[in-house]
């Protein structure tokens, strides 16, 4: 499942990317556990879960994340829109 979910995100990955850019804040909020260490809170969970919404309604495959359970998968969500790691590689 979770190769799945993540070539599922890859190859919907500049259309995301172009979509989560495009909200102020939401790139921040992504990366949060992977800058700071920390995890995100219950109404940051909600917060990008509300955003992810909208942006499914361009991106369909998004709509993974908003079934139950799909808060499980927003670090794959994280780590393939991590554009720094293209930097590092």
């Amino acid at each position: 499942m979770q190769n799945f979910i993540k070539r599922l995100i890859e190859s919907n990955k500049e259309f995301i990317l172009k979509e989560v850019i495009e909200i102020k804040g939401l790139m921040h909020l992504l990366m949060k556990p992977q800058n700071t260490g920390q995890e995100w809170t219950k109404e940051e969970k909600i917060k990008i879960k509300s955003h992810l919404k909208n942006i499914s309604k361009v991106v369909p495959a998004v709509v993974i994340f908003l079934i139950p359970g799909g808060s499980l998968f927003l670090p794959f969500l994280a780590e393939v829109l991590d554009r720094r790691k293209d930097r590092r590689t």
